[in-house]
């Protein structure tokens, strides 16, 4: 009991250190007070952290402060997310660190919210009313936590401005693939100067030419996902299918490996990687690589790769397997910090939550690692 009343009491003490750590982003100590409520309330156990549950936790009489904190007061999101990234990094930096991009959904009602439309979304494997984000997510042996987010506006939005207008969307804020939001916070982050060592994707990722090409130009060694349907350039110089590639493989060459625990223990696979392009620059590699279930073999799944050219199979199918760290810290951000409990329309509020939502959760992340737990699955 003693035991837990330590941690209790070193915890609150570690997030008032992080609150003190952004206030600086906050010039008006009215704004300062109520981020502060904010944050404690995404991590307490609140059960909707809306403005109005969040309000009553604070004590407020009215949930006044709470929307001017995310709709009308003066203070910079990107900043916050950059003091979150940094934090993120010095508590979870790791050489071997893996920048992971996914999207996930919002489910809405109504017309009015930036960027919402019936859209398909993963988050409930059809399409529906919703906002969709796409996020960046740091890994380490040490934990994962979203560090970058961007809000994807399809081009039904972007080609109307007096719709804009009214969801408080810049004028100069045009349509971007969800690749494109991809690259960009990307390009930022390696900017940072973090320790990275691979990204990795999904298939609406690593289906982008020219995300890909990006990644390569910078030297950023990568393991995205690709349709079977993908081509590639085999050692003969010839374009092929991925899975007519993978179909010549000999029986023999598959491994059967794990790509890291889930929420039922090991990830296990049968595993093959194939090397490709061979008008490759000194030290370099490229692989098809692929992966089989053992319960149906085929069911496969392809990736494309690039890194170091003595990269094992084991290397890369790590990176693969990190991939899906991304999903829980989506779980764990909205199960457990309000990452999707907003009520705003706005397009400038949505990162204002959302980035105080990532914060929240980087907290928790790295409480737990410092814990030795890990929390969610």
């Amino acid at each position: 009991m003693e035991a837990a009343l330590t941690q209790i009491q070193g915890w609150a003490a570690e997030l008032d250190a992080l609150i003190i750590r952004i206030a600086p982003r906050f010039t008006r100590g009215e704004v300062r007070r109520h981020v502060g409520a904010f944050l404690r309330g995404l991590l307490g156990p609140v059960e909707r952290k809306n403005g109005w549950q969040l309000a009553e936790q604070a004590g407020d009489s009215t949930p006044d402060g709470m929307q001017r904190l995310l709709n009308h007061a003066r203070w910079d999101a990107d900043a916050v997310r950059d003091d979150g990234r940094a934090y993120v990094v010095e508590h979870l930096g790791d050489a071997a660190g893996v920048l992971v991009v996914d999207e996930t959904g919002f489910v809405k009602k109504g017309t009015k919210s930036a960027g919402v439309q019936r859209q398909y979304t993963g988050t409930v494997g059809k399409k529906e009313n919703c906002q969709v984000g796409v996020f960046l997510a740091y890994a380490s042996g040490r934990g994962a936590a979203l560090v970058d987010r961007e809000l994807y506006l399809p081009e039904s939005w972007t080609a109307d401005r007096a719709r804009c207008r009214k969801a408080a969307i810049p004028d100069q804020v045009g349509f971007q693939t969800k690749p494109q939001l991809a690259r960009m916070m990307l390009e930022r982050t390696l900017d940072a100067g973090i320790p990275v060592a691979w990204v990795t994707g999904d298939e609406a990722y690593g289906g982008d030419a020219r995300l890909r090409l990006w990644l390569e130009a910078r030297q950023v060694p990568h393991v995205l996902a690709v349709k079977r349907t993908q081509h590639v350039i085999a050692m003969n110089l010839v374009p092929t299918p991925a899975q007519d590639l993978i179909a010549a493989v000999d029986r023999d060459a598959w491994q059967t490996l794990s790509a890291g625990d889930g929420a039922k223990g090991p990830r296990v696979y049968d595993w093959v990687a194939v090397q490709i392009r061979p008008l490759r620059e000194p030290g370099k590699g490229h692989w098809l690589l692929a992966r089989r279930s053992l319960d149906d073999r085929e069911e496969l799944a392809y990736y494309l790769c690039y890194g170091p050219a003595g990269t094992t199979l084991a290397e890369l199918v790590g990176i693969a397997g990190t991939r899906w760290m991304v999903e829980c810290c989506f779980q764990q951000a909205k199960g457990e910090a309000g990452l999707d409990h907003y009520e705003v329309r706005r397009y400038d509020a949505w990162y204002r939550h959302i980035t105080l939502a990532m914060l929240a959760h980087a907290f928790l992340v790295v409480m737990r690692a410092g814990a030795g737990t890990t929390g969610g699955r």
